[in-house]
């Protein structure tokens, strides 16, 4: 996925992109450009790797006259990172930008190879381009609606046409896209975040909507037809950027985790009933990419075990093409930090298209799966700009459970509720117990950082935190690091086991806290290291050992989570990696 800005007014354009450029960054880094126009000429200035990279050569071009341009950083799927396939592409008179995955482009590009029309770059955007402009004449919409009609994918596409200097042009499908609206100039962009310093008025375009952007105007297409747009008013925190001291916006993040977790929980502790309650479903789909997926197999398993509601959790890239079936009473519940991710959005389009009922929870309150699910439960995050998750992540787990809890006492499982809400009411101070023992997680991560393997064990609920710990572990510090339920460590994985491995042990399921001992007994006696995360200590005299506060299954994962992020994170600083900014990837998954 890619991030695409665009500004058409009275003010310095350049200023504009490259603010909302930075804002965009955590959508991709490979590389970055701009299109600029001051009615006679089109600039095009394009750099490899970060947005910085850009900025240096801009400095020594004097682009005080142009005052209409698009922008774009890249996060590469078709065509390697090099100046070359940086965006913007131009094909004639026509110049775009391009956040998505044109699907037919291979096709596409050799039936215009075959009229004689030459590409300079791999990528699927100067495919657009070159089509767009084959069928370019004077009724822009109606060209623009035609190639809507051939190209297949996903796309959010911002357009600049060199005979058409005073408007910019935008199509949306599948993809994010917002529009600005301010006095005497407006602006696109992938995300609100890129342009919400300048206006608080947004309209969000719906799939194949067309819009006609001048300065003063903003003229709507829908099939062709001119159509109205409903104009959304939203402020935003626009301070929400400063790492406030910290070194990273990571460290940052997970040093909120008790602050947010209190903001998020209050208005449901507060008043019970306003948690959606569940239990008029037989079954529950739990359908997420990810970390948040992995939030959703803790929920899996708290409404099985906890609830005695049947529930599976998937994949959202494997779920929205395979054959689900559903009986008459199936919720399906999508998580998405940013409420962008594509195929959680094409999973909830299809569940709505069979008569599902779906729920989201969601942190960016003006997604596409906030506006598309019948009801949403918001986590209140604020603005996670670390590409690794962490706040969001433990909000996710916070929410499904609390659902969870909710479920059992809607069905008479549990009856001390107040015991259970004094709980959750305690949690944000004892997450804030857990991350001031700080340096505990430090000595680990001096231990592992120069390791090339690590494993992850655990069972039922400790085997999901296992997995998020592993992500998070590979994310920021490129260790390779797998997790697996306990009991398949004889089924080919122990093998793998040596003194030169180390193992966390995940132990906070009393139910199976002794059979998970076993498996640590297993691979210690094959010189594996062993770091063990339980409620209490096991005493043997282990130097790599941390104790969680003894609480119930519905909150323990709140706890065990900001140690396996801040382990994590210290190990990746240790190793020299960019924490924020993790290679090869990108923040929010917008594209197939």
């Amino acid at each position: 996925m890619c991030g695409i800005v665009g500004y058409i007014g009275k003010n310095k354009a350049e200023d504009v992109l490259i603010l909302g450029l930075k804002n965009l960054e955590y959508r991709g880094y490979d590389s970055s450009g701009i299109a600029l126009t001051d009615n006679n000429n089109i600039e095009i200035i394009k750099s490899v790797g970060k947005i910085k990279n850009l900025e240096e050569k801009l400095k020594n071009i004097n682009l005080d006259k142009y005052n209409i341009g698009l922008a774009h950083t890249r996060w590469a799927t078709h065509g390697e990172a090099n100046l070359v396939n940086a965006h913007p592409h131009s094909s004639g008179n026509v110049v775009i930008v391009h956040n998505g995955i044109i699907e037919n482009a291979k096709e596409l590009k050799a039936s215009l190879i075959n009229e004689g029309i030459k590409f300079n770059s791999e990528t699927d955007t100067e495919v657009v381009a070159a089509l767009i402009n084959k069928y370019l004449d004077n009724d822009i919409i109606k060209t623009l609606s035609k190639v809507i009609g051939i190209i297949k994918g996903s796309y959010a596409l911002g357009i600049m046409i060199k005979n058409i200097p005073d408007k910019l042009y935008v199509i949306k499908k599948d993809s994010p896209l917002v529009i600005g609206i301010g006095k005497d100039e407006n602006f696109f962009a992938s995300d609100i975040c890129a342009i919400n310093m300048f206006t608080n008025k947004f309209v969000f375009l719906e799939d194949n909507d067309i819009a006609e952007i001048s300065k003063d105007k903003i003229n709507y297409y829908s099939n062709g037809n001119k159509v109205d747009k409903k104009v959304d008013t939203i402020d935003i925190d626009v301070n929400s950027k400063s790492k406030n001291g910290y070194p990273h916006y990571m460290l940052k993040e997970i040093n909120e985790e008790p602050m947010v977790l209190e903001k998020t929980l209050k208005p449901y502790l507060e008043d019970f009933s306003s948690i959606p309650d569940l239990k008029g479903y037989d079954e529950i789909h739990i359908v997420a990419c990810g970390s948040a997926m992995y939030a959703g197999m803790i929920g899996k398993t708290l409404f099985e075990e906890k609830a005695n509601t049947k529930a599976i959790c998937e994949v959202a890239s494997e779920y929205r093409y395979k054959n689900n079936i559903y009986n008459n009473k199936t919720l399906v519940i999508l998580i998405s930090q940013s409420g962008e991710t594509a195929d959680t959005i094409a999973a909830l389009k299809k569940a709505k298209e069979q008569g599902q009922d779906t729920l989201a929870i969601v942190n960016v309150k003006t997604s596409t799966i906030a506006r598309l699910a019948d009801k949403v439960v918001f986590i209140e995050a604020g603005e996670e700009i670390a590409v690794a998750t962490t706040k969001a992540y433990l909000l996710q787990v916070a929410i499904i459970s609390l659902l969870a809890l909710k479920l059992a006492y809607s069905k008479k499982l549990i009856d001390n509720i107040d015991n259970y809400i004094a709980e959750f009411r305690n949690i944000p101070k004892l997450v804030k117990n857990v991350i001031d023992r700080e340096n505990e997680y430090k000595k680990i991560a001096k231990k592992i950082k120069d390791s090339e393997n690590i494993f992850f064990i655990g069972r039922r609920y400790d085997y999901a935190m296992c997995l998020e710990g592993s992500l998070k572990l590979k994310e920021v510090s490129y260790i390779h690091s797998e997790a697996y339920p306990s009991g398949e460590l004889k089924h080919g994985t122990i093998s793998l086991i040596d003194d030169k491995i180390f193992v966390f042990c995940i132990l906070t399921d009393e139910e199976l806290c002794e059979k998970s001992i076993s498996n640590i007994i297993e691979v210690e006696s094959r010189g594996a290291k062993t770091v063990i995360i339980s409620r209490k200590s096991l005493k043997q005299n282990r130097n790599l050992e941390i104790c969680v506060d003894d609480v119930s299954q519905f909150v323990i994962s709140l706890l065990v989570v900001p140690i396996l992020q801040l382990i994590a994170y210290h190990t990746a600083v240790n190793r020299g990696c960019d924490v924020d900014k993790p290679k090869n990837l990108a923040k929010s998954v917008t594209v197939e």
